[in-house]
């Protein structure tokens, strides 16, 4: 049976062209959170709801498949009503993070996606050019937002690893966004994917602002993305170590690093692991202090209450979001 095509508007969704003028004449970045599953969603709606900030709503390639790509449909659609019913107007960007194809970020785009990442990083720079080149002449025929990237970042989040990060090179940048027409670009200056991104025990390296500056002056006015912009909380590796985790070693990137990002052209900031461990955490105390208990919506539901304070902590503190639906 042919799947049908939806339009985002139609979910009430929106792409991400206005959150990103806004967050740049305003000095701010929009959180883009990663969910997997209900009460990762529920979670990251009420957040944002109660703290007045745009969001965009992100799944993997791995992540739309384990949720399903029509359930997924109906739970952005869900989370839109949500939001509304109590009495939110914050703007909700659904948005592909790394797609790896041009068939993927078409399969998105047809099922109500308002934003997709064409990820060709990993190509020769021509290669990468020409792919996000296509995804875009796709995508915006129905007006959603593309994002390309230019670098590598280092570590394991899904399906998208590499060993070593590689800087992206602010000669290529104008280049690139010339003869693609993406409407964002993610760059690397230093952050990486997953929980692990620096060695323990050593001091983490500042994030490379010489070459976001660069970039800036380069494509000024131009929207730009971190990814892999997880802080690691330390209270969250503790609670998962103290309860039977092996998480030794896991170091992010400092919360005043992102907050200097966020008052730059860097309007878009990936959080993934962050939520992980929040959840980890919660789970995992819960289970160590109540062993006999069974129901889900106990255990799910104390983290789901802390991925909430997370959230808020996050849009109000150091991306400073909240306030500026």
């Amino acid at each position: 049976m042919e799947k049908q095509k939806v339009h985002y508007s139609e979910l009430g969704l929106v792409n991400t062209k206005d959150m990103f003028a806004r967050a740049m004449a305003g000095k701010y970045a929009i959180p883009a959170y990663n969910f997997n599953n209900l009460e990762q969603l529920q979670a990251i709606i009420t957040a944002c709801s109660e703290t007045g900030s745009p969001v965009i709503v992100q799944v993997s390639k791995g992540a739309r498949s384990y949720a399903n790509e029509t359930m997924l449909r109906f739970m952005a659609m869900g989370a839109v009503k949500m939001a509304r019913e109590a009495g939110s107007t914050i703007p909700i960007c659904l948005h592909l993070d790394h797609g790896d194809s041009l068939e993927l970020c078409k399969s998105c785009i047809d099922s109500g996606f308002s934003s997709v990442m064409i990820d060709g990083s990993h190509l020769p720079y021509e290669e990468n050019v020409a792919l996000t080149r296509q995804v875009v002449e796709y995508a915006h025929q129905f007006d959603v937002s593309v994002e390309g990237e230019l670098g590598v970042l280092a570590g394991i989040e899904d399906e998208v690893s590499a060993e070593h990060s590689t800087y992206t090179k602010p000669e290529e940048v104008e280049d690139f966004v010339k003869k693609t027409g993406v409407d964002s670009l993610a760059i690397s200056i230093g952050t990486s994917h997953g929980a692990y991104k620096f060695k323990a025990g050593q001091p983490v390296p500042p994030l490379r602002f010489d070459i976001l500056e660069e970039c800036e002056k380069r494509i000024p006015g131009f929207p730009i993305v971190l990814h892999g912009a997880s802080s690691v909380v330390q209270e969250y590796v503790t609670l998962i170590n103290m309860y039977g985790g092996k998480m030794e070693g896991a170091v992010g990137i400092p919360e005043e690093q992102l907050r200097r990002a966020a008052a730059s052209a860097v309007c878009k900031i990936n959080i993934d692991s962050d939520g992980r461990l929040a959840v980890t955490a919660k789970v995992r105390e819960y289970f160590a202090k109540d062993p006999k208990e069974f129901d889900p919506r106990k255990y799910l539901g104390e983290a789901r209450k802390e991925l909430v304070k997370l959230i808020r902590h996050k849009n109000e503190t150091v991306l400073g979001s909240a306030g500026k639906a």
